[in-house]
């Protein structure tokens, strides 16, 4: 079947693909596969060039990704603007950073004495085609936080994105080729989810990294593993936002409306369920409730709106069953819960907030790709630890308070693979990126991130 691009605001077909045969598919990883014999040799200097040679590329061309972007999978204009804008960042971080976070590293003489070596150090070498089986939510971001280092360390990518966002996946390799990388050192893969496997399988990839749903991710590194090749997965995430008395009340309800609601809701490490202190329930939820009511609905392409639709229709009907099956079972609907009026076309859905959740609603351990938002009333210290683990998912996590003892406390409990204070989370460029339980396993960004994908080899002389 095709491959097509629908615009999620309107329902609109805009484009259609036809879909790589065996042929095809088997001339790109050849293509990779003589691409890496000799990209792994050049020096981090002519790859640095390159990539920020990409970097410019896209900074002049930020307006039309964005745009792509947004009539793609519905991101408000301005957030997809700002989502070309990190990538650009990222890309001259890894340019300036890789050749030292790769360099060799020396043990202490005294330490390998005993080894018989005159000399003993680790280096770092690339390992060949990564594979990137990416989602559709940030369509360039999630692209270029694997491409960047990946390429930095002398491997070559293959990219197998989210078939509603086929546009952007050929821009990303067209980004590629315009910047100068040798042919086949980045290239897009049209094919549907069925045919990943194979690639994985085949000889001619060495690794695998994927962001996406916990079913993709089971299937990937199932795979992976019968290859006995290497796997990088970030997948769901229910991350808790706790807001304890020391917060600074206005400014938790502030960011609290954008860690729900940036993306329109649909990011992995959006704050899903508000868990507040009983002390400042009662205010919080109602600022909370208050801003998540004033959020623009509507057109991604218009420069005010706030929240533009979710990505597919499908997308949409999970949401709705979410919520109609909390409210069901007794949550009460502080705001929203339903499609906004004058959007009859499209796959809107409201800001909401839900009160009153219980484990016997399925929003409670599922995750919530939308803007809808769960509030929890908590007693103390204890049951706000609880609860934020009380999920199968560890990705990341948001917690208000200005007590030191209490930040220890949550740095140590909490099972999740970050914990932002008095903030939102946000990926970073220096800062490794990655979750624990049921959102995965390995890092992305940071050294960590750039070294996923390299043999580390001991180099020993005697």
């Amino acid at each position: 079947m095709p491959i097509a691009s629908i615009n999620p605001a309107t329902g609109e077909i805009l484009q259609t693909f036809e879909p790589l045969d065996a042929a095809g598919l088997d001339r790109r990883l050849a293509l990779a596969e003589a691409a890496f014999h000799s990209y792994r040799t050049t020096t981090f200097a002519s790859r640095a060039a390159l990539l920020r040679r990409a970097a410019d590329l896209l900074d002049q061309d930020q307006e039309a990704i964005a745009r792509t972007m947004t009539e793609e999978m519905g991101k408000p204009l301005t957030a997809a603007r700002a989502e070309a804008a990190k990538c650009a960042k990222a890309m001259r971080w890894y340019a300036d950073n890789a050749e030292a976070l790769l360099a060799d590293e020396h043990p202490a003489a005294a330490d390998v004495a005993d080894s018989g070596a005159a000399r003993a150090y680790v280096r770092y070498r690339p390992i060949g085609a990564v594979l990137a089986v990416m989602p559709w939510n940030f369509p360039f971001w999630q692209v270029i936080r694997f491409a960047a280092p990946a390429l930095m360390a002398g491997n070559v990518g293959l990219l197998k994105h989210a078939s509603n966002v086929p546009r952007t996946a050929i821009a990303l390799e067209e980004l590629f080729r315009r910047a100068g990388f040798p042919e086949g050192c980045f290239q897009t893969l049209l094919i549907g989810s069925g045919a990943v496997e194979g690639v994985i399988r085949d000889r001619r990839v060495a690794a695998v990294t994927l962001t996406g749903s916990e079913p993709a991710g089971r299937a990937v590194a199932a795979a992976a593993a019968d290859e006995v090749k290497k796997a990088v997965l970030e997948l769901g995430g229910s991350d808790p936002y706790v807001v304890m008395p020391s917060a600074d009340l206005d400014a938790a309800v502030r960011t609290a409306v954008r860690a729900r609601a940036q993306n329109n809701g649909q990011s992995c490490i959006a704050a899903k369920r508000f868990i507040v202190h009983t002390d400042v329930y009662d205010a919080f939820t109602t600022g909370f409730t208050e801003a998540m009511s004033a959020l623009r609905v509507g057109d991604p392409m218009d420069e005010a709106t706030d929240v533009g639709p979710l990505a597919s229709r499908q997308g949409r009907d999970d949401l709705e069953e979410l919520v109609e099956d909390a409210r069901t079972h007794g949550a009460r609907i502080e705001c929203g819960g339903g499609r906004p009026d004058g959007w009859d076309t499209g796959y809107f859905y409201e800001p909401t907030v839900l009160t009153g959740i219980t484990p016997a609603m399925r929003i409670h351990l599922e995750e919530t790709f939308g803007p809808v938002a769960t509030v929890y009333r908590v007693a103390d210290l204890d049951e706000a630890v609880a609860l934020a683990n009380d999920t199968p998912f560890g990705l990341s996590s948001n917690v208000w308070t200005t007590d030191p003892a209490e930040q220890e406390r949550f740095v140590r409990d909490i099972q999740a693979g970050g914990v932002f204070f008095n903030g939102m989370t946000a990926s970073h460029p220096a800062l490794p990126f990655g979750g624990v339980k049921r959102s995965g396993f390995g890092r992305e960004l940071s050294g960590h991130g750039i070294r996923e994908f390299c043999n580390v080899t001991t180099v020993w002389i005697g």
